[in-house]
């Protein structure tokens, strides 16, 4: 039976979905009176003694293609000798959500903007995260800026940190600017009419590619995730497609990387507690050296990130289809990411998987609650205040921010299960070729190759076994528990 009709509305599904999760999508009358007094007395946006004018700048902002929330802007340098100067321009959020406010203990609870693919729950009222907070086009916006020098080997030479009135010249979109920089496409017209702007482009990316290759020495992990997007028809979900990277985007993600470094780097030299982004070395290395093993690879008995950067890259070479199983599987072997508390003087953990020892995060305040923290530390620095929080209180804030992180992400996996039923429901009985991803008590999973869709092989399992590929056909799709299932043909 097709549980997957129309009448099944996937917008109050998400919100259950939600709410299911410990998540509140509604914003209590205290956060929206603060609202609109803040439309109605903006915070003043001029430069003085202690904020910088960058308006004149060739600022471009580049996101996803339906972002509004945008927390950053991106401008770049020639110094010669391979040498380049950044800026990346982060939204000031706090002047909004200021400390101990309605706003800021809604944040404070929420922590993550969440995505379901059909609908955004904001951490942020919507009239600041995807209006006046948002680093829009054409608007002169306050901001905090982290500045640092690449050298010609990707290596970061020097950083500053202040604050700036800047103005966003070009708002472009990861799909343009990626086929641009590819080679496959104009991008979008703002790129085409404007040699100045293009030449900004190339330099970003070209610095980017030079920390890209720095952290790859290091052992900075390709890791390969499958993330469906929906393609809509209105209200209507047509299809699922793979999102998949591409040059802008990873342009983005270096710049972003860095930029976080440069601000880990000034806590500690400030001596301040700050709270960093962890991925741990991991513990089940041996399960990672085992996995490697059953590929034909040979990882060192102790956790070395270059050695397993090198196996996932020969991989991907190897078995492109398979590529993003083994990513997840590593990925889940690694453990997940965390927020922790690092005191001044502390050797920290560290990321892993991004090969950087000194990592917090910084640049995304309209859509993290860390980020905001992380924002009011800088803050208090420049001005030469005291720190705005105990190390007792960042240890608290960590901890719920990577509970709530945790929750967010279980929530986009189970919508992104409900979408692609959605999407499968009219292909009943249609046939595609597939891979087995998992076999063990509670069943066994298949992923068909287009789009990245999986779901459970309800009949023929028997004697088939992780790797294996045949083609499968779609018997039914169960919307409300996301399920799809599948039978072996033939």
């Amino acid at each position: 039976m097709d549980h997957s009709s129309s009448e099944v509305d996937l917008r109050a599904l998400a919100e259950q979905v939600v709410r299911a999760r410990g998540f509140d999508p509604q914003f209590p009358p205290a956060v929206q009176q603060q609202v609109a007094q803040i439309e109605a007395h903006p915070p003043a946006v001029a430069p003085d003694g202690k904020v910088r004018d960058l308006r004149s700048l060739l600022w471009s902002s580049i996101d996803n293609d339906d972002s509004k929330d945008l927390d950053q802007i991106e401008y770049a340098e020639d110094l010669g000798n391979g040498r380049t100067r950044l800026l990346v321009g982060i939204a000031d959020v706090d002047v909004f959500a200021t400390r101990n406010s309605a706003i800021d203990a809604h944040a404070a609870r929420e922590t993550t903007t969440v995505y379901t693919g059909v609908r955004v729950f904001p951490m942020l009222p919507e009239q600041l995260s995807t209006g006046l907070s948002s680093l829009l086009e054409g608007a002169d916006k306050l901001s905090v800026v982290t500045e640092f020098v690449v050298s010609a080997n990707g290596n970061i030479e020097s950083y500053d940190v202040y604050r700036a009135v800047i103005r966003n010249k070009a708002q472009l979109m990861y799909s343009g600017v990626g086929k641009w920089l590819e080679g496959t496409g104009n991008g979008s017209s703002k790129v085409a009419s404007s040699a100045e702007l293009q030449a900004q482009i190339r330099l970003q990316s070209e610095a980017a590619e030079k920390l890209k290759q720095q952290r790859h020495l290091h052992g900075a992990l390709n890791i390969e995730s499958i993330e469906l997007q929906p393609i809509m028809s209105g209200d209507q979900i047509m299809g699922v497609a793979d999102r998949e990277k591409n040059r802008a985007s990873e342009l983005i993600e270096e710049l972003m990387i860095a930029a976080n470094e440069s601000v880990a780097r000034m806590f500690e030299a400030k001596k301040v507690s700050s709270i960093r982004r962890i991925v741990k070395t991991p513990e089940r290395w041996d399960r990672i050296v085992a996995l490697a093993a059953q590929h034909g690879g040979n990882l060192p008995a102790q956790p070395d990130a270059k050695a397993l950067n090198d196996f996932l890259m020969k991989r991907k070479a190897e078995d492109p289809d398979r590529f993003a199983d083994i990513s997840l599987t590593v990925v889940k072997l690694m453990g997940p990411g965390e927020y922790v508390l690092e005191r001044p003087g502390e050797v920290g953990q560290g990321h892993f998987g991004l090969a950087v020892q000194d990592y917090t995060h910084s640049t995304a305040p309209n859509r993290r609650f860390p980020d905001v923290v992380t924002q009011r530390i800088i803050k208090s620095i420049l001005a030469g205040a005291p720190p705005p929080y105990s190390d007792d209180q960042l240890t608290s804030i960590a901890t719920n921010c990577t509970e709530r992180q945790d929750a967010a992400r279980k929530v986009q996996r189970d919508m992104q299960k409900r979408i692609a039923a959605v999407a499968l429901k009219h292909n009943i009985g249609q046939t595609f070729d597939a891979i087995v991803t998992g076999a063990n008590e509670h069943g066994t999973f298949v992923r068909i190759m287009k789009p990245r869709v999986e779901g459970m092989l309800v009949s023929g399992r028997e004697g088939v076994d992780v790797g294996d590929k045949f083609r499968v056909k779609l018997i039914n799709t169960d919307v409300r528990r996301g399920y799809i299932d599948f039978a072996r043909e033939g």
